[in-house]
């Protein structure tokens, strides 16, 4: 594992050091150059939370990432560097799941050599931090997500973001992780049929003021001023979106197109049945005329 190629894979052409103002640099060209992506638990190739497949997949083969690549390689660059970096277990949307949420994300703190601080940082969340947060209390414009954290009731950061369609959020201790359950977690997340990771094709990557993500056959963009939406047609589109919106060149993931459209049409029906029930409890409940 050489840094010079991981940071040749991010286009970083300055002198890396362990400083805050660094940090943020590598951060935004890490999220603007290297996609979120689970394309390889689609396919039914194994991950791990070894930061050397991370970099072997990510710098090597030009690929993208889940949370335990995408964290694990950039926690290593920071080490190599010289930042002091924790990995966090965290768990994702813990508010509505509970404890058995607990390791299902890989997020980082890092403390730089100049600031008296420590950040949450995070390339693994699907895009949506392009600078680092300071661990407190606190809340963000990074556009087009207003960001933050807040301490929890049961002494948990939460880390939130907002597209405007309200909040997605991880909760975490800030403490080395248990790398037994992260490991646990992954196997776990690539392998049941319950699995998010399992049922549903996504990519995302972040622009200055923009995010793009793709999930299944619909594709969106997301800006200041809203989010516009492109359903794909056909394995091609796929293929080209994944080419040219995300910098991927995948050609096997053409097979997965009918179990895409299968899965849509599944989601459009849960849909349909969810309005419809919306709809009949509105007019069950409306007012006496």
């Amino acid at each position: 594992m050489l840094l010079s190629d991981y940071l040749e894979r991010i286009s970083f052409n300055d002198e890396p050091a362990p400083a805050l103002d660094v940090l943020g640099r590598l951060l935004a060209h890490h999220v603007q150059r290297v996609p979120f992506e689970n394309l390889d638990v689609q396919l039914g190739a194994r991950l791990s939370t070894d930061p050397a497949a991370a970099y072997e997949k990510i710098v090597l083969k030009q690929r993208g990432g889940w949370c335990y690549e995408q964290n694990g390689l950039f926690g290593w660059a920071l080490s190599e560097i010289g930042f002091d970096v924790t990995r966090v277990a965290a768990a994702v949307m813990r508010i509505e799941r509970g404890n058995v949420a607990h390791a299902n994300h890989l997020c980082l703190l890092v403390k730089p050599a100049d600031a008296d601080e420590t950040f949450l940082v995070d390339v693994g969340f699907g895009g949506s931090m392009i600078a680092p947060i300071p661990l407190a209390e606190s809340d963000h414009q990074q556009a087009p997500f207003h960001i933050g954290l807040r301490k929890t009731n049961d002494d948990h950061w939460r880390f939130w973001e907002d597209l405007g369609k309200g909040e997605f959020s991880f909760d975490f201790k800030a403490e080395t992780a248990d790398e037994a359950a992260l490991s646990e977690t992954c196997d776990f997340l690539q392998t049941d049929p319950s699995s998010g990771f399992v049922q549903n094709l996504v990519a995302q990557i972040r622009l200055p003021d923009q995010h793009k993500t793709l999930r299944g056959k619909v594709f969106s963009l997301a800006t200041s001023r809203g989010i516009e939406t492109t359903i794909l047609s056909s394995a091609d589109e796929l293929l080209a979106v994944l080419r040219d919106e995300f910098r991927l060149d995948v050609p096997a993931v053409r097979d997965l197109w009918p179990r895409i459209e299968e899965r849509h049409a599944e989601l459009m029906r849960e849909k349909e049945l969810t309005d419809t029930y919306e709809i009949r409890g509105r007019a069950n409940n409306k007012p006496l005329s």
